[in-house]
């Protein structure tokens, strides 16, 4: 399943954004939403908005697969709901690449999900990229994972 945002509605809203928080760029920055349904988009994306959900950790293997742009710190992301409405605006602080059963504590909490322990991340990820990776690899146990951390732009308050 593919989320996306249309161009009108992503203009509309980086201009509001920006008559807002007038720093940043002209250029709408690239838009995606969490998850792989609209389902886990939405409750990720409540997460983020409640100041919870600060990580996030990707397949290394499925950028290659798909030959997107790894993130870097300071990237601007537009994330959509799962309606593929843009619904908040985060900045990327921090970018590793680590194997996946050298994922910490720390990134497992930050990321929000489950019971935010290292147990819960370790199945929640590995259910996830066994079922959505776009690689044909999927998991592995010592797979590379890319953990980023980030932090909400806005909305703020």
């Amino acid at each position: 399943m593919t989320i996306t945002a249309s161009p009108e509605a992503l203009t509309a809203y980086w201009r509001e954004v920006r008559s807002r928080i007038t720093s940043l760029p002209a250029e709408i920055p690239e838009a995606w939403p969490f998850g792989a349904t609209a389902e886990h988009a939405d409750g990720l994306l409540e997460l983020v908005l409640a100041g919870i959900k600060t990580g996030t950790a990707s397949s290394v293997w499925d950028y290659e697969e798909t030959g997107e742009r790894v993130p870097e710190a300071g990237d601007l992301s537009i994330i959509l709901d799962g309606g593929g409405s843009p619904r908040a605006v985060i900045r990327t602080t921090s970018v590793r690449v680590v194997p996946f059963d050298e994922v910490d504590e720390e990134h497992a909490r930050s990321e929000g999900e489950g019971d935010r322990t290292l147990r819960a991340w370790r199945e929640i990820h590995e259910r996830y990229w066994r079922e959505h990776s776009e690689n044909p690899r999927g998991f592995a146990p010592d797979m590379p994972v890319l953990c980023e951390r980030f932090e909400l732009v806005d909305p703020v308050g």
